[in-house]
């Protein structure tokens, strides 16, 4: 691998001209490669629409696909616009003249061409970029260079280059990638677009018919894959997925505000965003369940319950509907109105489409009647029929209408009704816990839980069809409930779906235990499932010592395995108070980079009165990261997900002791010492959990 171009030897001089300084040539690319790029923006932002929209709604829908095709087109100045190069043997894909050189290629987040069409920049997506990450010693994949850039800010300040098709160059570990992986970060989560890994890569670009599951420990990167995922699958199913939609699923708030910028850096503004609740709100959420209630409410066995207590609103008809046409009366007996329901029954279509259907049914009977008569009705009659008030009458009684919330707060506030449609699912003792102690008078007034309104929407789904999207990407799966992932399996029911977790930080009563089942739950039991355990993130030392743990909370599950050359700082650091732990905060934040302080959640407010008595500025979990403020106070309960440059954690057993067991307090605690990306201070008053001595 030739050295890279140190970012302080100068480029301008009179030996280093654009014939023979290959730094000073790639920066002129750059300039150039912007300025094109500007112009492509530019285009778009004079393009006069007032000829070609047919009316005011047209020129709304093409306005708005102007301004998003503006915003893509957004350079972002301390962003690379493109990281990497490829210099092929041959034109790929193409006829090659013998002794005829092959095409270079620059690779981006997004294409550029200049003012004749000419391509200055390749997307990362394209299949002409894909042996930027396959390619190797062993596959060169028809690649004789690749070149990779390092940047400070949007400046290109360096190069290196792997010669894949010479056999005479050893191969040797990219130290600019591993600067990049390793670079501080403040702000949001960043793309990793740049250090995408063969075994990432693969799953990046698997089909969109297919769903993948990715288990990965902290600091593979699994959150980073499925979200380039999603941005493979729109550039190459743009079309298909621009009807159906797509939508990331994040665990809370805070999350999905560190990873919101990723997809837009990427030139992708369309996709959604939400939470479980956020896809669930049917009915404000103002209560919680204790842990038993929630994990019987979240099991699988409550959709049929559900479906029990739903249809139990049929009944079969007692009475004949007698239709009153002008002179005549069309009678349909009650054995054959019986038989229509029961049709619909045996269907298995939903309550609502069954109910819309019967009265359709019911005036086919009686058009069957007027036929045989010698009339000759059309389907106007039978519209009318359908609507006639003894029709409705019957279809009212037969199949009423019923609201979900009110069914659900039938069922968890009248213990006989639980009991009938509960029998043989749910034994008594579970009954009893989900039974609402003081039944409530209205859905208003209940004090919903998070629970509850999976049930609700669970219910909604019985009765009427819940919108399917193209691609739903679920991160953080390991702590859903099997009825959450029926909420978000039924949201992907005609699309595909990236399941994201690691089972070892399932810190909920109702973790998963096992991805086949919460694949099942999700409706994608063909999902593959693949696994991720090289570290990207998180430093060898502190991985190592983590990994401890493992053999505790996720026995089956392998080690992640480092691959990082800096092993990181680590250290484990006895304290006497809360000011050594402020005293550890301002030695890390002399550091460049993020620096998060986790705690148990009952010592966060403790911790903040030291933070602002020692006019340490912090802010918390979801709000953006400056220069100004780089320390973040985390409570435990909301780490997932999250990574600083460095963390000082507080209290380890702290952390444990907050969990209703130490199963999973010791899954918290795995979570929590995992979050650093170049250095680690535990600190303790209190005795280290055995686990990790």
């Amino acid at each position: 691998m030739s050295a890279s171009t140190p970012a302080d030897e100068p480029v301008d001089g009179p030996a280093n001209t654009l014939a023979d300084d290959p730094l000073a040539r790639e920066r002129s690319h750059l300039a150039a490669s912007r300025s094109a790029l500007r112009g492509m923006r530019e285009d778009v932002e004079a393009l006069d629409i007032s000829d070609v929209t047919a009316n005011w709604v047209n020129a709304a829908v093409l306005g708005h696909q102007i301004e998003e095709r503006i915003k893509a087109l957004a350079d972002l100045s301390d962003t690379p616009l493109f990281f990497g190069r490829l210099d092929y043997l041959h034109s790929p894909g193409a006829e090659q003249a013998e002794g005829a050189e092959g095409e270079r290629f620059y690779i981006g987040r997004r294409h550029v061409h200049d003012a004749d069409g000419d391509p200055m920049v390749i997307d990362w997506r394209a299949p002409v970029s894909q042996p930027f990450y396959r390619a190797s010693k062993k596959d060169p994949l028809d690649i004789a260079l690749r070149r990779r850039f390092g940047y400070t800010g949007g400046d290109l300040t360096a190069y290196e280059d792997e010669h894949l098709s010479d056999p005479a160059e050893a191969a040797t570990t990219s130290k600019l990638l591993q600067q990049e992986i390793e670079r501080p970060r403040v702000g949001p989560m960043r793309d990793i677009v740049a250090t995408i890994q063969p075994e990432q890569d693969e799953i990046v670009r698997s089909g969109l018919s297919g769903s993948v599951c990715v288990q990965g420990g902290p600091g593979t990167g699994k959150t980073a894959v499925g979200l380039h995922r999603v941005a493979y699958l729109l550039y190459a199913h743009r079309d298909r997925l621009a009807r159906t939609g797509t939508l990331v699923v994040g665990p809370n708030r805070s999350f999905l505000h560190y990873i919101e910028q990723v997809l837009p850096a990427l030139g992708e503004l369309a996709v959604a965003q939400a939470t479980v609740d956020d896809l669930v709100a049917h009915v404000e959420v103002r209560g919680t369940d204790d842990a038993p209630a929630a994990v019987v409410k979240g099991d699988a066995r409550m959709a049929e319950v559900l479906r029990r207590a739903l249809y139990s609103h049929v009944t079969m008809p007692a009475e004949p509907v007698v239709v009153v046409r002008g002179s005549r009366r069309w009678r349909v007996p009650a054995y054959e109105l019986e038989e229509l329901v029961r049709q619909l029954l045996d269907r298995g279509i939903r309550y609502g489409a069954a109910r819309e259907a019967l009265p359709q049914r019911v005036a086919h009977a009686v058009l069957v009647q007027m036929e045989r008569s010698g009339e000759a009705p059309d389907d106007r009659v039978q519209d009318a029929v359908a609507r006639n008030s003894a029709v409705k009458a019957a279809v009212k009684t037969v199949w009423p209408a019923v609201d979900p919330a009110k069914l659900v707060l039938r069922l968890l506030g009248d213990p006989e009704f639980l009991a009938e449609h509960a029998e043989g699912l749910l034994d008594e003792q579970e009954q009893k816990t989900i039974l609402w102690a003081k039944p409530a008078r209205s859905v208003k007034s209940v004090k919903w839980s998070a629970a509850d309104a999976v049930l609700i929407d669970e219910a909604t789904d019985l009765i009427q069809r819940t919108h399917s999207l193209g691609h739903v990407v679920l991160d953080e799966a390991q702590d859903l409930s099997p009825m959450q992932y029926r909420a978000v399996g039924r949201r992907c029911t005609t699309g595909s779906a990236t399941v994201l977790g690691d089972l070892a930080q399932g810190t909920t009563p109702w973790a998963t235990r096992s991805w086949e089942e919460a694949l099942t739950h999700l409706g994608k039991q063909n999902a593959v499932i693949e696994e991720l355990t090289a570290g990207f993130r998180v430093p060898t030392d502190v991985i190592t010592y983590a990994s401890r743990l493992l053999p505790h909370i996720a026995p089956g599950l392998t080690p992640v395995a480092s691959i990082r050359e800096n092993p990181g700082f680590f250290e484990v650091r006895p304290v006497a108070e809360t000011g050594d732990v402020v005293a550890a905060c301002e030695e890390l934040l002399r550091n460049e980079g993020s620096v998060g302080l986790i705690a148990a959640d009952a010592r966060v407010p403790e911790l903040s009165e030291a933070l602002t008595a020692a006019g340490i500025g912090w802010i918390a979990p979801g709000e953006e990261t400056t220069l100004a403020n780089r320390l973040t106070l985390v409570p435990a309960s909301l780490a997932k997900g999250l990574e600083y440059d460095y963390v000082v954690l507080d209290e380890p057993r702290a952390v444990v002791d907050a969990e209703p067991d130490e199963h999973t307090g010791l899954r918290r605690l795995y979570v929590s010492l995992t979050r650093a990306v170049s250095g680690l201070i535990v600190t303790h008053n209190a005795p280290l959990p055995e686990q990790l001595t």
